[in-house]
């Protein structure tokens, strides 16, 4: 078996998005860290401090990027070849669903292809995107053998701790989220623990299989999102009882107990996502899991309810809908954060134009150029002058959107919906 302890790490980061590159960065004042993407583009923008998901800033970028010659630091290359030099690899693609719902494993398997091409004897392979159990050791495993040519366990080692960056957050940077950390055996598991002990002052939690921590963590967000279904149920139950959710959410959370979860739109790159990894790996096991896929239907169906709320809302007021002027505040899928992956407000915005209505998208934190490349959708980083519309629709709680003298956008009449519940009442017509 190959010797692996006492071994001076030369990290090798793949993907460089709101996960990998937080982590390059912490991992980087430490040790000499390869940063790889596939993006030429990505790596040009980092090289002159300049990130676009807002995880890390400009002096942090400066700070800890290196010449491919020095012992500590980041190096951010697109060449596959500068990776020759790492023992250690860290897999951050992501791992999103296609148009059925299905898990795309396509990033992950070609990142872990790239790995197998420079991985040497004593190599260390930690797997952070999020997949299902199993999906290391039957999925990745066989490929990183047959391309290197080494044997696992014996010739080359993986381990799995799953990412929980929260993208935007500023509270619970990367050091301060406490970390589940495994291997492959019982000396490359300490090992693992070890290297991310030494960035995560949080601590570490020591899994006792590869299995147990993917499984962890795509129930943490499975967790979340059947959450939210119930209280997306709640909503439209009490929306036909006449009763304000926000109000009896309030209340109800005197209790000591009680989750606070409030209504609204589920998307972006893990909860929106996760639960169909587990629901694919249950039924391949024999087991249909009716309440994550119940939970799914609810909070994936959020989208045209609340366009046809609003539609509803509308024509109570008489106002044609037919080529009517209507306002989408944010297409991020959550508030402050630039991520517009997986957003649901897309559902809102089709919806609305099966109605052949005339929508302005704005949103001041958005990359509108990204969200045309990723959904054929025209958005606005300033809101137009002078402009009133039929209908304005708060979809994401951006704290800027709190500076709009709301009355001023509406025509008379016209119609304001509150989907994240941070506008007063009172000038609101209708909210989840």
């Amino acid at each position: 078996m190959t010797h692996i302890t006492n071994r001076l790490h030369n990290i090798g980061i793949i993907g460089l998005g709101y996960v990998g590159l937080p982590l390059a960065v912490e991992f980087g004042k430490k040790f000499k860290v390869v940063g790889f993407d596939i993006s030429n583009r990505r790596i040009q923008e980092l090289a002159i401090g300049n990130d676009h998901t807002l995880e890390t800033n400009t002096d942090e970028l400066k700070n800890v990027t290196r010449q491919l010659s020095q012992d500590t630091g980041v190096y951010f290359t697109s060449d596959v070849n500068d990776l020759k030099s790492c023992n250690t690899f860290i897999v951050t693609v992501p791992t999103p669903v296609d148009q059925y719902n299905n898990p795309d494993l396509t990033p992950l398997l070609k990142a872990t292809e790239t790995i197998a091409g420079v991985l040497k004897k004593g190599g260390i392979i930690i797997y952070e995107s999020t997949v299902y159990p199993g999906c290391t050791e039957d999925d990745c495993i066989p490929i990183l053998e047959k391309k290197s040519g080494l044997t696992y366990n014996v010739d080359f080692f993986c381990g799995y701790s799953p990412e929980r960056i929260n993208p935007g957050d500023k509270t619970r940077s990367l050091p301060t989220i406490k970390k589940i950390t495994s291997g492959s055996t019982p000396e490359s598991a300490v090992i693992i623990n070890q290297l991310y002990q030494s960035i995560i002052t949080a601590g570490t939690y020591l899994a006792s299989s590869i299995k147990v921590a993917e499984a962890a963590k795509i129930i943490e967000n499975a967790q979340r999102d059947i959450n939210i279904a119930f209280v997306n149920e709640l909503a439209k139950i009490f929306s036909l009882l006449e009763i304000d959710t926000n109000e009896v959410l309030e209340a109800a959370s005197t209790k000591w107990n009680f989750l606070p979860f409030k209504p609204g739109l589920v998307g972006g790159h893990c909860i929106g996502v996760d639960p169909y990894y587990l629901a694919q790996k249950a039924t391949s096991a024999g087991y249909y899991p009716e309440i994550i896929l119940s939970g799914r239907r609810i909070n994936d169906s959020m989208g045209v309810y609340i366009a046809d709320t609003v539609v509803k809302l509308m024509l109570k007021k008489q106002i044609n809908i037919w080529h009517a002027d209507v306002l989408v505040l944010g297409i991020t899928f959550k508030e402050n954060c630039p991520d517009v992956r997986n957003t649901k407000v897309v559902d809102i915005i089709r919806e609305f134009k099966s109605y052949k209505t005339n929508i302005t998208i704005y949103d001041p934190w958005a990359n509108c150029e990204q969200v045309q490349h990723e959904y054929g959708i025209n958005c606005l980083d300033e809101l137009p002058l002078n402009k009133t519309y039929d209908a304005v629709i708060l979809a994401v709680s951006h704290q800027k959107f709190l500076e709009i003298d709301f009355k001023s956008l509406l025509k008379q009449p016209g119609v304001l919906y509150d989907v994240k519940g941070i506008l007063e009442t009172s000038i609101v017509d209708g909210r989840l």
